[in-house]
C-alpha cells in the first residue's frame, strides 16, 4: 500500500485548503468520534502508515487512543515536533499554530510523542526552514541522533516553500558523530510543484525514504471559479477522471506514486468517503503520455507558494 493517512484534518476542525464550504466541527466529541472512525476505516482498507503531529490539534492524542485498540506491528506512525496548535478549536482564531524549533520545544513535545512507541517509527522536524537555524542547532541535532539510536527511529523532516530542494540538500550534509542524521524526507509534491523531481533520484540512491504531502495542492486540483488560470488543468484532469472512472483526487495521487515510485503518498482525507475515493489510485495506471500531459501543468515554485500563502483556514 503506497497510500498513508495524514491526520491534519482529523485532529483539528480547520486546515489551509480550498473547499466549497466550511464543515461544522463545533461539537468536539462528535468530531473526535468521527476522526477515530476514519483512522479505523483506513486500517480496515489496508493503510498502515499514519502521519501525525502535535501541531494538528488532537491528532496525536487520537492516534494514541486508537493504537490502544490495536496489536499489529505492521502499523507505522510518523510524528513531528516544532509546531504548537494554538487555535483551541476556535473557528474565528487568527493564529492557528506557532512554530518553534528550540531544544526545549523538542523535549517538551517528545515527552508526549514517545507514548506512540513502539508503533512510532519516524520522528521529524515539522517544516524545517533555513531561517529557524534548526539544521545548525547542535543541541537539537545531537538529541535527535540520540533518539534515533535509543528508540530505533528514522529521523526526518518536512519541507514547505520555494526552497524545499535547498533544505533537503543541506539536511543531507548534516552529520552527527560522522553519520548522516536524516533518513526520511516529507515533501510537498504534485504536478503544479514538481521541485522534488530535481532531487528524488539522489535521495533514492542514498537509501532515503520519501513521503509526499499535499498531493492535491490544498484542493487547488478541483475546479474552482476563483482560479480561472487553471482552466486548462481542470479540463485535463476531468478528461482523465472520466477515462479512468475515478475522481480527480485519485488521478493526482496516482501521478505522485508513478513519478516518485519509491514513495509513500499521504491522503489528507477528512472523512471515509474521501478516503475510499483516494484509494481508487490502486485501480488504474497512467500512461507515459498521460504523465507527460500532467508534467506540462507545472507552475513556478515561486507562484505556487505565493498562491498557497493566500489560502484560508476553513
Amino acid at each position: 500500500m503506497k497510500l498513508g493517512l495524514g491526520t491534519a484534518a482529523l485532529g483539528r476542525p480547520q486546515y489551509i485548503n480550498v473547499r466549497a464550504g466550511n464543515s461544522n466541527n463545533s461539537d468536539l466529541e462528535a468530531f473526535r468520534k468521527h476522526s477515530f472512525s476514519v483512522l479505523e476505516e483506513a486500517y480496515k482498507l489496508g493503510v498502515r502508515y499514519f502521519d501525525t503531529a502535535p501541531g494538528y490539534g488532537l491528532a496525536e492524542e487520537l492516534v494514541l487512543e486508537w493504537l490502544q485498540t490495536k496489536n499489529d506491528d505492521s502499523i507505522e506512525i510518523a510524528t513531528k515536533w516544532g509546531y504548537t496548535y494554538t487555535a483551541n478549536f476556535d473557528v474565528n482564531a487568527t493564529i492557528h499554530e506557532v512554530k518553534e524549533h528550540s531544544f526545549s520545544k523538542l523535549n517538551e513535545q517528545w515527552n508526549f510523542s514517545k507514548q506512540l512507541l513502539p508503533y512510532l517509527k519516524v520522528y521529524q522536524i515539522h517544516s524545517a526552514t533555513l531561517d529557524t537555524g534548526v539544521l545548525e542547532n547542535k543541541e537539537v541535532l545531537k538529541q535527535l541522533a540520540f533518539l534515533k539510536k535509543e528508540d530505533n527511529l528514522k529521523i526526518g523532516l518536512t519541507t514547505t516553500g520555494t526552497n524545499q530542494v535547498e533544505i533537503i540538500k543541506k539536511a543531507l550534509d548534516v552529520l552527527v558523530n560522522g553519520e548522516q542524521l536524516f533518513d526520511m524526507f516529507q515533501v510537498t509534491y504534485n504536478f503544479l510543484d514538481q521541485s522534488l523531481s530535481e532531487i528524488f533520484k539522489d535521495l533514492i540512491h542514498q537509501n532515503k525514504s520519501i513521503v509526499i504531502k499535499e498531493a492535491l495542492a490544498n484542493g487547488r486540483v478541483f475546479r474552482n471559479q476563483h482560479y480561472k488560470h487553471y482552466d486548462q488543468m481542470y479540463a485535463v484532469l476531468e478528461s482523465l477522471s472520466k477515462k479512468h472512472t475515478v475522481g480527480i483526487d485519485a488521478i493526482s495521487l496516482k501521478y505522485c506514486t508513478q513519478t516518485i515510485p519509491e514513495s509513500i503518498v499521504l491522503s489528507g482525507a477528512s472523512d471515509i468517503g474521501q478516503l475510499k475515493e483516494n484509494l481508487k489510485l490502486t485501480s488504474f495506471s497512467l500512461s507515459p503520455d498521460e504523465i507527460k500531459l500532467l508534467d506540462s501543468l507545472k507552475v513556478s515554485s515561486k507562484f505556487y507558494w505565493a498562491e498557497r500563502k493566500k489560502l484560508q483556514w476553513n
